[in-house]
C-alpha cells in the first residue's frame, strides 16, 4: 500500500513509526508525507496552485532529503490512499474547511482518481498549553476535543472519505487509563503540550493509521525500548476504538 498524506508536523507524527510497525504485522507500507509546519487546508490550496515546491518529503517516516510540490508529489507515484487534514489549531472550526477542502479533493482526484481519501483527525491540546491556539477554545481540552469530533466527521462526509480517529484514541487514553492520565501525575501524550510524545503518542497515532487502513488487529508486544505494559495498554485502546 502506498500512501500519501498532504499535512503538516502531525501527520510527521503519526508517520513516524507507521511504516515500521506495519512491517511488523507483516504489511509493506510505503508512506509519504507532504510537510510545512502549521500549514493550512488554505495554505495547502495556494501552494497547490502556484505549484509551490515548499513541502518535506518525507518517506516511511525519515527526516526528508528533498522538497516537492502537491502537484509533483500527485504525479510521482500510483498513490493507494491520500489523507488530508486541517491544521491543529483549525481542525474544531468548520468555517476554515471550504472552499479549500473541496478544492484540494477535486485536484487529487484529477491526477489520482483510484485513491482512497482518508481524512486525519487530530488531537486537542494537552490541558496547560499556552498554544496560542487554544485561545480559540477557551483553553479547554473537553470543548476542543468535542469540536474536533464533530467537524472532522462533517468534513470526512463531505468529501466521501473515511475518519482516521488519532484524536479520539488519544482522549480516551488521556481520559480512560490512569498511566496517561496528565493532570493526576500521568505520561503526557504529547511533548510540548501540542504536539505527540515521540514515544508513546507517536506510536498511538501510527497503530491507529494502521488499524484503520488495513483492519488489522493491532498485536504488538515490544517496540522501540517502550515500556511493554504501556504499549499494551495503548493497542488494546487502538483495537477496541478503531
Amino acid at each position: 500500500m502506498k500512501i500519501l498524506s498532504i499535512g503538516n508536523s502531525f501527520s510527521t507524527d503519526a508517520h513516524r513509526y507507521l511504516h515500521k510497525l506495519a512491517s511488523l504485522h507483516g504489511y509493506e507500507l510505503e508512506t509519504a508525507n507532504l510537510f510545512i509546519g502549521g500549514c493550512s487546508l488554505e495554505m495547502h490550496w495556494q501552494n497547490a496552485t502556484e505549484d509551490n515546491p515548499f513541502y518535506d518529503y518525507e518517506i516511511n517516516g525519515n527526516e526528508a532529503e528533498t522538497k516537492i510540490s502537491i502537484l509533483s508529489a500527485l504525479k510521482k507515484d500510483k498513490w493507494d490512499v491520500i489523507t488530508l487534514q486541517q491544521v491543529s489549531h483549525m481542525s474544531g472550526l468548520i468555517d476554515t474547511y471550504e472552499p479549500y477542502l473541496s478544492s484540494l479533493v477535486k485536484l487529487v482526484k484529477q491526477f489520482q482518481p483510484q485513491a482512497k481519501l482518508y481524512f486525519h483527525q487530530t488531537w486537542s491540546y494537552e490541558k496547560d498549553s499556552l498554544h496560542e491556539g487554544f485561545l480559540k477554545y477557551n483553553r479547554d481540552q473537553k470543548l476542543m476535543y468535542n469540536h474536533i469530533i464533530s467537524v472532522s466527521q462533517k468534513a470526512a462526509q463531505s468529501i466521501n472519505a473515511e475518519i482516521i480517529p488519532t484524536g479520539k484514541v488519544i482522549q480516551y487514553l488521556r481520559e480512560n487509563t490512569s498511566d496517561f492520565d496528565y493532570e493526576n501525575g500521568g505520561i503526557s501524550l504529547c511533548r510540548d503540550s501540542f504536539h505527540l510524545s515521540f514515544d508513546y503518542g507517536r506510536f498511538a497515532a501510527a497503530a491507529t493509521w494502521l488499524r484503520r487502513m488495513t483492519g488489522i488487529k493491532i498485536e504488538v508486544t515490544e517496540f522501540e525500548n517502550f515500556d511493554k505494559n504501556l504499549l499494551q495498554i495503548i493497542v488494546d485502546a487502538v483495537n477496541r476504538i478503531v
